[in-house]
């Protein structure tokens, strides 16, 4: 009897720690699975950085002056010009 509740033991302690080893710390922290549909002010936007490349879709993420995180297409014109004009902002 005390052989089953020492292996039983051993099987419970290997769960808990396998719970804690499997940490998901390694995987992307912002990825964008919609995009904003409307048009944003230059204004509005103080800051921008790009998606981690491990995400299904790339994207940019406008930081707003009230440090709301917003997803938009890069591909769209008025996110590049965001983008352009943060750039030379920052230079």
């Amino acid at each position: 009897m005390k052989t089953t509740h020492i292996l039983l033991l051993c099987i419970l302690g290997a769960a808990l720690v396998s719970t804690v080893v499997c940490d998901n710390s390694i995987n992307p922290n912002d990825c964008c699975f919609k995009f904003y549909p409307r048009r944003m002010k230059k204004d509005l936007v103080k800051d921008y950085y790009v998606t981690d490349h491990r995400c299904p879709r790339t994207g940019v993420i406008l930081v707003t002056q009230k440090t709301r995180h917003i997803c938009a297409d890069p591909s769209l014109s008025w996110v590049e010009g965001i983008m352009k004009m943060l750039d030379e902002k920052n230079l």
